[in-house]
């Protein structure tokens, strides 16, 4: 059941990049104070269902308020804000190149050549979607936006490692949601010029984004990497870019260019590299057939 869940959020995630992209218009800050707080809520409702007290605090250690913050917080923010500079295809191939630095932070030992050769092949494939295309080039805004999404990928990767590897209750995400929606409201009020009358797209983009890829979706991850089969969690994860890359194509927010083809096949290539079975020598083989 838990590794199902954890399907269902990479299900989810699949979404963000779409969603994202029909809230641009909003600040960065702004979203995540309205995602988060959706995010918050969904602990608190599932509280009363349950009819739980509402304000039980969590038993949180300081390192992970500290990871569960910094890498909510600040993956969010790197995303929507790479979503201002760079086209949202291109950033989602690259933000999903997390999967590929989970596996090979999970990885076995007899598995760690398998995933860096793969995580090799999907870094090429980025570098083939952000190469200058004839004379015109990138802009420095798609660079900045390139940027961004790549430290996406790193903060979510450990975050995803960190995460696998503690202890604690899946509800605890709202508690951590909780902060980083006040950190956001802070930040927001003192760095940015928001506004609080959205159109009736991006307000129903938010929301989507808080019950989904920005909220229920944290809840299910952290059942599925805490009491589920973590490393076939870490491959399925790899068709994330896939299934993002079609909902874009067939919303008609982005169309396919060979660079992006060229791209998604590399990233494919190396997520099946990176879960390849290594053989066992055939001495190993007859050893263990004899025992």
């Amino acid at each position: 059941m838990a590794t199902l869940q954890g399907m269902m959020a990479i299900t989810l995630w699949s979404l963000l990049a779409l969603l994202g992209a029909l809230t641009t218009a909003i600040p960065a800050f702004q979203l995540l104070f309205i995602c988060f707080s959706v995010s918050a809520l969904l602990m608190f409702a599932g509280r009363l269902i349950h009819r739980r007290p509402l304000l039980s605090l969590p038993n949180l250690g300081f390192g992970q308020w500290l990871v569960g913050i910094t890498g909510l917080f600040g993956f969010h923010w790197c995303y929507f804000t790479a979503l201002k500079w760079a086209p949202p295809l291109e950033v989602s191939l690259i933000v999903y190149l997390w999967p590929l630095l989970l596996s090979l932070l999970v990885a076995g030992r007899g598995r760690r050549h398998l995933a860096a050769m793969g995580g090799l092949l999907g870094f090429g494939g980025v570098a083939v979607l952000i190469a200058p295309a004839g004379d015109a080039g990138h802009s420095g805004g798609s660079l900045v936006g390139y940027g961004l999404a790549s430290c996406c990928a790193l903060i979510w990767a450990g975050y995803s490692w960190y995460l696998s590897r503690s202890r604690g209750k899946a509800e605890d995400i709202g508690w951590v949601s909780l902060a980083v929606a006040l950190l956001s409201l802070l930040v927001h009020l003192a760095t940015e010029q928001g506004h609080w009358s959205f159109s009736a797209l991006e307000g129903m983009g938010a929301l989507l984004l808080g019950l989904g890829p920005v909220g229920g979706a944290f809840y299910l991850w952290d059942r599925g990497l805490k009491q589920g089969n973590r490393q076939l969690l870490a491959s399925l994860s790899f068709a994330t870019p896939l299934l993002s890359s079609v909902v874009l194509v067939l919303a008609g927010v982005n169309e396919w260019r060979l660079a992006t083809v060229a791209a998604l096949v590399l990233i494919m290539l190396g997520a099946g590299v990176a879960n390849l079975r290594p053989r066992l020598p055939a001495t190993l083989k007859e050893g263990s057939v004899s025992g």
